[in-house]
């Protein structure tokens, strides 16, 4: 069975659009990407691919964004234990960190939460590769998620001390994140796999 699903989620703060297409089967997620939008006078255009193992565990990104006259592209591979090699070369620094976290996108939240099955009124500390495109900067950053209750998480970035709480669908797909993004439209299709 493939479900696939069709989010358009607006930036609040990035005064952005994205046009996100989840793919899920059997062995795993893929995901399609195109984010644009404006932020401190800079226009900007962002692609990225994200595929994961069945256990929601990342194992590669692609990632190619351009603002002003900057140009980026980033290829990440993973064994999803946090094991990582950029663009062919091991990557010591982020090992450890089975997610990744692109700030311009709220999609990102959504791969811990389904990796993490969090039961309510818990919390887990975990650490992230972040992608911080626009200020051209990829770190090791630790944030922490608590399950509130079905649809709501307290997601918090630990080294700045910011919060939040995000409310998601059953999909685990970001509904509503506070001053930051919010969805305007969405839509899931189920297919059976047909036999070649």
């Amino acid at each position: 069975m493939r479900i696939q699903t069709n989010v358009l989620w607006a930036g609040r703060e990035y005064h952005s659009l994205e046009n996100c297409l989840v793919t899920t089967t059997e062995i795993g997620t893929q995901v399609d990407s195109v984010i644009v939008g404006t932020y401190e006078n800079k226009i900007y255009r962002v692609a990225y691919q994200i595929q994961t193992n069945p256990q929601w565990e990342t194992v590669f990104a692609d990632i190619k964004s351009q603002h002003s006259n900057q140009i980026q592209h980033f290829r990440f591979e993973s064994d999803g234990k946090g094991n990582w090699t950029s663009n062919g070369k091991s990557a010591p620094e982020f090992r450890g960190c089975i997610d990744i976290d692109i700030p311009l996108t709220p999609f990102t939240n959504t791969l811990p939460v389904r990796r993490l099955k969090l039961p309510e009124q818990t919390s887990r500390e975990i650490q992230v590769i972040y992608f911080d495109l626009l200020a051209q900067e990829i770190k090791p950053v630790r944030q922490k998620y608590t399950r509130l209750s079905d649809t709501t998480y307290q997601y918090e970035n630990i080294p700045n001390d910011f919060e939040a709480v995000i409310t998601v669908d059953e999909l685990g797909l970001v509904v509503d994140y506070p001053e930051l993004f919010v969805r305007t439209a969405s839509l899931t299709s189920t297919y059976l796999n047909m036999p070649v």
